[in-house]
């Protein structure tokens, strides 16, 4: 059926004057709770149709606080992303609220509630691409970050943000952003591609790794406090120091420490009260640069 054309105009004007169907709403979502004033947060991701999920946490008062925002890992395996549990890192945030830091912890596209296309893909190993996936997952961090750090009680300065293996690979893409914004980076095990094939020790496209941290390096601004534990066998501390010394061969600064080794296997120790413990010296040492400043 054709539609009369002096409908047409004001068809048309109708749709252009309606408000967007898949407009998002950002900010809290429930009340604050246990621990630590929790709170359930919706914040921008690039995909304009889809807002992340994230948890908020505080220290007691108004404000404003420091933001600390904590990158978590992924998986390339879609299933394993699907079925995560939204990330609290709850000895970390813990660790951080003792010191006075608001805390975000957002979930990325492509992972557990949040769902969506999973922008941060590598690749297969042939053809992995780390630097964009780095990027994506930058672009990501920032994205949560500055929505947060507009709220009152919130600084604007002086956030730091820890990364957590994939995580930790797009904090150090991050590393670029203005330091006055973000005073200090923490990457904790960072890289992609580790366990290729399920396999410990095995990583998917080495150099290609090595190359993208030496080009994350060249547009480094910030300082980088790069951890990883004794018996991580996803990157272990030999090919990270080679991970860092491509990056400061790009130009980067890196404060590369190995930390003690909890349980089998430690790439996943952040997570833990005793991995936290172990890592305790060397993540406040990674925070004093900005605690010095005053507020």
């Amino acid at each position: 059926m054709r539609i009369p054309n002096i409908l047409v105009p004001l068809a048309l004007l109708a749709l252009l004057a309606a408000p967007p169907v898949c407009a998002q709403v950002f900010g809290s979502s429930g009340a604050e709770g246990d621990p630590f004033r929790r709170q359930q947060w919706r914040v921008p991701s690039p995909d304009t149709d889809i807002a992340a999920h994230a948890r908020l946490f505080r220290p007691p008062g108004a404000g404003p606080f420091r933001l600390a925002v904590i990158a978590h890992a992924s998986t390339q395996n879609g299933l394993r992303r699907a079925q995560m549990s939204q990330p609290e890192y709850r000895a970390l945030t813990a660790f951080l609220i003792a010191r006075g830091f608001a805390v975000l912890v957002p979930e990325r596209l492509g992972h557990g509630a949040t769902g969506g296309r999973y922008v941060e893909d590598q690749g297969g190993c042939d053809e992995a691409d780390y630097v964009r996936s780095g990027r994506a997952t930058a672009d990501e961090i920032a994205l949560a970050l500055d929505y947060v750090r507009k709220q009152d009680f919130i600084r604007k300065d002086a956030a730091i943000v820890i990364g957590h293996s994939a995580g930790g690979w797009g904090a150090l893409a991050l590393a670029n952003a203005d330091p006055k914004a973000i005073s200090a980076i923490i990457a904790i095990a960072p890289g992609r591609g580790g366990h290729a094939n399920d396999e410990p020790n095995r990583i998917c496209a080495p150099h290609t790794l090595l190359a993208a941290a030496a080009e994350f390096g060249k547009a480094a601004r910030i300082p980088i406090t790069w951890l990883v534990a004794a018996n991580d066998s996803y990157f272990a501390p030999a090919f990270s120091l080679a991970l860092v010394d491509a990056f400061r061969g790009g130009g980067g600064k890196v404060d590369f420490r190995t930390t003690p080794a909890v349980g089998s296997e430690s790439h996943w120790m952040i997570e833990t009260e005793a991995g936290v413990k172990a890592a305790s010296a060397e993540l406040a040492r990674g925070l004093k640069p900005a605690a010095a400043k005053k507020p």
